[in-house]
């Protein structure tokens, strides 16, 4: 097995986790910041509890996706990890807090106490969503690399116009994910509301799509260039576009599942846009000299192989796990005195 090979079956299933872990832990984060709209305690326990079986498994499509990117490709993890050290901190920070306001806020019968931690977990959602899009956007548009793989812009370089651009088109992407999520799992006047949110934000992520689109030949042309260079760009266009046509029909004929399919096909488009427009590299440099390229910064040929056999193990029983789990817990959500 040659290493080429290895080399590229790695950058495919760190892409393949970093997916799953958007899909499933977006439909959560979404729901976290669309409870920030709610008023009724049982409405907001309700979408607590619409992910609280959820979310914590979702979240291991993260650390796994790490994982995987410190074994296979060392350097890229080493680089990434210290170059946004900051804005990783204030991930885990939101993460973090995001879990103790889940189970804090019915700790004490105090509507004071609810609010603080209900709008914490808004907050913390929120914030976790733009950063992760953020992220995306500087992984997309390229980060200052110097010689030896090191980082060498600030925080504040993370926070250029077409970063902060994808950063809010993922943000509202994710959105519009937990309300369409919402549409399945909730019932009545809420599920009413869920499916007016789910509209709103389709309407919204459809328009911070397009200027975001129409913005990248403009701050980013040399990748609008090689995306289209690209022998998958037109499929993966041709997919989003349709999945964008059939959301408002399947929302309107009350097929709630299939416009929850369509809004993750549309997360997973958008990472393949991504990886279309980096490969080979994994890091960009965006003074276009020290790029990250997979043929010359990933493990050794053993280390590869010998966690492709690990994964090979291991992903499908990850697999059907997860599975098993959303099928025991498929369904409306109903409170009882076991809920958050």
């Amino acid at each position: 097995m040659e290493i080429t090979f290895l080399q590229n079956i790695w950058f495919i299933l760190v892409g393949v986790l970093l997916i799953g872990y958007a899909i499933l832990d977006g439909f959560d984060l979404g729901v976290g910041i669309l409870q920030f709209f709610t008023k009724k305690n049982e409405d907001r326990r309700v979408l607590i509890n619409s992910i609280a079986p959820f979310w914590d498994g979702n979240e291991v499509w993260l650390l796994t996706g790490g994982g995987a990117l410190f074994a296979a490709f060392p350097h890229v993890y080493a680089t990434v990890f210290s170059g946004f050290y900051l804005a990783i901190m204030l991930l885990l920070v939101g993460l973090i807090f995001r879990a103790v306001c889940m189970e804090f806020r019915g700790q004490v019968e105090s509507d004071a106490w609810r609010e603080f931690w209900d709008k914490a977990f808004n907050f913390s959602s929120f914030l976790i969503a733009l950063l992760l899009g953020v992220a995306l956007g500087n992984i997309y548009t390229g980060i200052p690399l110097g010689e030896d793989m090191n980082y060498t812009g600030s925080f504040f370089t993370l926070l250029r116009p077409m970063p902060l651009l994808i950063g809010v088109t993922g943000l509202m992407m994710l959105v519009m994910q937990g309300a369409l999520y919402l549409n399945i799992k909730t019932e009545g006047e809420l599920q009413e509301r869920a499916i007016k949110w789910s509209m709103a934000s389709y309407k919204l992520f459809v328009v911070v799509l397009i200027l975001t689109t129409a913005m990248v030949p403009v701050l980013t042309e040399n990748n609008f260039q090689i995306f289209l260079s690209r022998w998958g760009a037109y499929p993966v266009i041709l997919v989003i576009l349709i999945s964008l046509l059939v959301i408002p029909s399947f929302v309107k004929k009350g097929k709630y599942f299939g416009a929850f399919m369509a809004s993750s096909v549309i997360i997973a488009a958008m990472f393949m846009v991504v990886a279309l427009t980096i490969y080979p590299n994994l890091v960009v440099d965006s003074n276009d000299k020290f790029s990250m390229a997979i043929n010359e910064i990933s493990a050794s040929e053993y280390t590869l192989k010998s966690m492709l056999i690990i994964a090979l193990i291991g992903m499908p029983i990850v697999l059907a796990y997860t599975a098993y789990i959303y099928r025991v817990f498929k369904g409306k959500v109903k409170l009882d005195e076991h809920s958050y």
